[in-house]
C-alpha cells in the first residue's frame, strides 16, 4: 500500500477470533474503553453500540460498535450466533499490538487462535 501521507503517523490493527464471553450491548459498551486502556489509547467520548434487532440474516445478528479516540478510533463487530468478533483499531498514536491481543483473549474469553494483522 502506498503511503499517501507520510507526515501523518498511522498504525492499524485488525484482530479476529471466537469468543465465549456473554455479550450484550452493555458488555460491548464496557469492553471498548477497557481495550483502549489496555492499549494506552485515550477515548474522548462514549462507545456507541448498535444491534440489527432481527433485521438481516440470522448469522449476522450481534453488535456493531465504535469508540472515538483522541488519536482516531476503535470499530468492533460481534456475531452472537457463531461467537465471532472482528476489531479494527486505527490510531495516530503508537500502540503495542500484543496488548490488544492479550486483552481480547482475556476479556472475551477468546477460544482458539486469534488472527491479526497490522497494516
Amino acid at each position: 500500500m502506498d503511503d499517501l501521507a507520510p507526515e501523518i503517523f498511522r498504525q492499524r490493527l485488525l484482530v479476529e477470533g471466537h469468543y465465549r464471553a456473554a455479550l450484550d450491548a452493555a458488555a460491548v459498551e464496557g469492553f471498548l474503553p477497557g481495550l483502549a486502556r489496555a492499549m494506552k489509547l485515550t477515548p474522548y467520548g462514549q462507545a456507541v453500540v448498535h444491534a440489527p434487532g432481527g433485521r438481516g440474516q440470522e448469522i449476522n445478528q450481534g453488535f456493531d460498535a465504535f469508540l472515538p479516540l483522541v488519536d482516531s478510533g476503535i470499530a468492533a463487530y460481534f456475531w452472537s450466533g457463531p461467537g465471532f468478533f472482528s476489531i479494527v483499531v486505527y490510531s495516530c498514536a503508537p500502540f503495542v499490538p500484543q496488548a490488544a491481543l492479550d486483552f481480547c483473549r482475556e476479556a472475551l474469553d477468546a477460544q482458539g487462535p486469534l488472527a491479526w494483522k497490522e497494516f
